[in-house]
């Protein structure tokens, strides 16, 4: 029996630990200029890197501190289709995340119901009392998505991160496992 922490599962969607198979995927999504825009790295990611990213993402532990990084794919067809990150704080209770995903698969959901996967592993299975999730102001599609899946918007910060040669705001959202566990179940295509 594989541990939940390895994959989880929605009505459409896997969520798994990164293989070597996952490495082009990786690096042609994350090469593509409209999914970095808002991200930390620079495009195009090369073979090499990706190759270097799938294996550091497969070696992780998903229930330690630091990052973790779940491979998203469709449960009917093989092939990475995203990517949501989790960082457990050192205390265990809480949890910071992120997403990434191929445009050839945005505006169908998919993000909305790996995301929702992941906090309620998270929030209801795992007990972590908070989840938390930071996006450049800009990037509109990420802060709609955080509050589809519950997230409240806590602040926005103004000129706070310089990157790609410019100073961005920061929206902040977080989310209490007390304020999810009275959200009704979020319901998935």
């Amino acid at each position: 029996m594989r541990d939940v922490t390895d994959l989880m599962e929605t009505e459409r969607l896997l969520l798994r630990r990164f293989g070597p198979q996952d490495a082009p995927a990786l690096a042609a999504y994350r090469s593509d200029p409209d999914v970095s825009r808002y991200q930390s790295w620079a495009a195009p990611v090369p073979s090499a890197e990706a190759e270097r990213l799938v294996a550091r993402f497969s070696a992780g532990d998903p229930r330690a501190p630091g990052w973790f990084q779940y491979a998203v794919q469709l449960r009917d067809a093989p092939g990475l289709m995203g990517d949501v990150g989790v960082r457990r704080g050192e205390d265990g209770r809480q949890a910071e995340l992120g997403f990434t995903f191929d445009p050839a698969f945005q505006g169908r959901g998919y993000a909305t119901e790996a995301v929702t996967r992941v906090v309620e592993f998270l929030l209801l299975e795992e007990g972590l009392h908070r989840v938390s999730a930071t996006c450049d102001a800009r990037n509109v599609r990420s802060a709609n998505l955080l509050e589809r899946v519950g997230f409240r918007r806590e602040g926005h910060l103004l000129q706070s991160t310089w990157m790609k040669g410019e100073w961005t705001d920061d929206l902040l959202y977080g989310l209490l496992a007390s304020e999810y566990r009275t959200k009704p179940p979020a319901r998935h295509h």
